[in-house]
């Protein structure tokens, strides 16, 4: 992978988005944002942030989820979808880090994926925005802009991450994901991308292109005819 095409996109994206790290989770502390990356698993940040902002009062450490009622958990947690494995999960969490790790979140790739529940995905999240830790976060847009911009032919989420950590500087792991994620969101959907507006076309290696913008047919005026009763 030439060095010199990897450095142009970043400076594309940094251009655009910035260079500040930020987390679109909202959290206080690494157990916040651990139960917050369980519950964001086919749900949107906007939604889990609706969520967590009642839950994190009720639950306000990992002891109090470790101690909850799984039932009544999993309707605290309803409207994130999945509320069944996900307050199973978070219960688990709560309770092997409490006994284990004397309540306190592991930061190492090895003890966060012991956890119930949590894969690389989550472990690099915690890692990279509590720890500080150079790690890559491979989600769905992630994937799938890595591979249109032919930095990756994997599918593999793993085999991504591995790609990824080939090709991009240290510095740019994490703003690599909260970049995607916003460029993915904006532009470059799974299902029609708005390639005519996108930065970044010259490097993408997606055989059908949209280079302009579907054109909006013109709705017909229809006269209505009323009646007037006599």
């Amino acid at each position: 992978m030439a060095s010199k095409r990897i450095s142009e996109i970043l400076g594309v994206l940094d251009e655009r988005y910035g260079t500040d790290l930020y987390a679109y989770l909202h959290h206080q502390n690494a157990g916040q944002l651990l139960i917050a990356t369980i519950l964001s698993a086919q749900c949107t940040d906007a939604r889990v942030n609706i969520v967590t902002r009642d839950l994190f009062r009720k639950y306000p450490n990992l002891q109090a989820f470790a101690d909850a009622d799984l039932k009544e958990l999993e309707q605290d947690i309803k409207p994130c979808g999945f509320y069944h494995s996900k307050a199973q999960h978070i219960i688990g969490c709560a309770r092997m880090i409490c006994r284990k790790f004397g309540g306190e979140v592991p930061s190492s790739i090895e003890d966060l994926t012991s956890l119930p529940g949590v894969g690389r995905k989550t472990a690099n999240v915690i890692r990279g925005n509590i720890f500080g830790e150079p790690s890559v976060v491979v989600d769905t847009h992630v994937k799938r802009i890595s591979y249109r911009l032919g930095l990756t032919d994997q599918k593999d989420p793993e085999k991504v991450e591995y790609d990824l950590m080939k090709v991009l500087p240290k510095d740019h792991w994490i703003l690599w994901n909260l970049h995607i994620i916003t460029f993915g969101r904006e532009i470059c959907f799974a299902q029609h991308p708005k390639c005519w507006d996108c930065p970044l076309i010259s490097y993408c290696r997606e055989p059908k292109k949209q280079l302009e913008p579907p054109k909006v047919e013109a709705k017909s005026r229809v006269t209505k005819r009323v009646e007037i009763k006599k």
